[in-house]
């Protein structure tokens, strides 16, 4: 077990509660709005500094409080905490000690979450993806925040100067510097996830016939605005980086914005030799999404040589009885796994015997907390 205790305080709507783990599986049941999926969003928040739910620390505080605190112990002996407030940012600290960046709180727990949302992942907007992906680089390579948050602060800046437009050799001077800076940063990123998805595409190509009988066969494709095939030197990804942004800067002048860079690249997901965001149907979206999933939990452990904490949000709800079973079949006994639902219909057999069982209301959790 990763996680031992959790201790929460003005979490959204969850005024206190703390909470012991005592079994390698904890079904969280509730109806829906009671704050499940508020509790497994601190387990993720901890482990990742980021919600798949909001990029806002305000919607996390509850309504009327100042701030909000995470807590838990893990199974290395770690007391880590997380303080979020609404003036003043985030203070993380570890074993009581205050860090200097919440950064350094990254790989104390390490964990890989699948919500309802995730399913968006096929048929919604190029940026789900590309958050999806990030937040799998950041698991393996944790450096990888700092580098995003860099890239950020590039992208900000130089949107600035774009909509300002000095005009004359003085704006071309600070965007040819910028373009060096954005450059060399973009490069990291993109080289970080065309390797992760070079290594994720196998494990969801072979999870994705598994789950389809054999029928389907997947393909990732990193579509980055700078093609370099199989190169993975440095050098050329940001020469060709910087080359497509002094071709762009016309057409980003005109529009006062940033149309090069990570943050417009693309992950393709082909099925059968075509996009599956436009020709696959409801139930091959919702198999791959599943496989995506299936492919970074594999990875992650692989890469860290022990499984990280899985965390199912609602999924359940939205999965046909037949994949709902091949996804708590394949999370097998490896993983500690924090699971919410609205009831127990899904879970039988081997999950029951091995589960803790809390019931969720108003954001607290009841009395009947134990082993089945």
């Amino acid at each position: 077990m990763r996680l031992h205790r959790l201790e929460l305080l003005n979490f959204r709507n969850i005024s206190h509660l703390e909470l012991a783990l005592e079994a390698p599986r904890l079904l969280v049941i509730g109806a829906n709005g009671e704050g499940k999926s508020n509790l497994l969003e601190s387990v993720e928040l901890l482990g990742c500094l980021r919600s798949h739910r909001t990029s806002s620390d305000r919607d996390l505080i509850q309504h009327g409080q100042s701030s909000c605190q995470v807590r838990a112990s893990t199974g290395s002996g770690d007391q880590l905490a997380l303080h979020l407030r609404r003036s003043g940012g985030r203070m993380a600290q570890r074993n009581g000690k205050v860090l200097d960046r919440q950064l350094d709180l990254l790989g104390s727990l390490r964990c890989v979450g699948f919500s309802a949302l995730d399913l968006e992942l096929v048929r919604g907007e190029p940026a789900g993806r590309r958050q999806w992906l990030d937040r799998v680089v950041l698991q393996l390579e944790p450096v990888y925040g700092e580098l995003l948050s860099r890239y950020g602060r590039l992208l900000r800046q130089r949107s600035q100067l774009l909509r300002r437009g000095l005009g004359g050799g003085d704006l071309q001077g600070l965007l040819d510097a910028f373009d060096l800076q954005m450059a060399v940063i973009g490069t990291r990123l993109q080289r970080r996830r065309s390797r992760a998805i070079r290594r994720l595409e196998p494990l969801a190509a072979a999870w994705q016939a598994r789950l389809s009988g054999g029928r389907e066969c997947l393909e990732l494709e990193y579509q980055g605005g700078a093609q370099v095939g199989g190169e993975d030197a440095e050098d050329p990804w940001r020469e060709a980086l910087l080359a497509q942004l002094q071709q762009q800067r016309g057409e980003e002048l005109r529009l006062g914005q940033c149309t090069v860079g990570p943050h417009r690249d693309e992950l393709g997901l082909i099925l059968a030799g075509q996009g599956a965001r436009r020709y696959g149907s409801a139930g091959q979206q919702r198999t791959l999404v599943l496989a995506l999933k299936l492919a970074e939990l594999e990875l992650v452990g692989a890469v860290l040589g022990e499984p990280p904490l899985l965390l199912l949000d609602d999924v359940l709800a939205e999965l046909d009885p037949e994949r709902q079973q091949l996804l708590l079949e394949a999370v097998g006994e490896g993983h500690q796994c924090l699971v919410s639902a609205t009831h127990l219909g899904a879970f039988s057999g081997g999950w029951q015997a091995q589960s803790q069982l809390v019931h969720m209301h108003a954001g607290q959790i009841s009395a009947h907390n134990h082993l089945w």
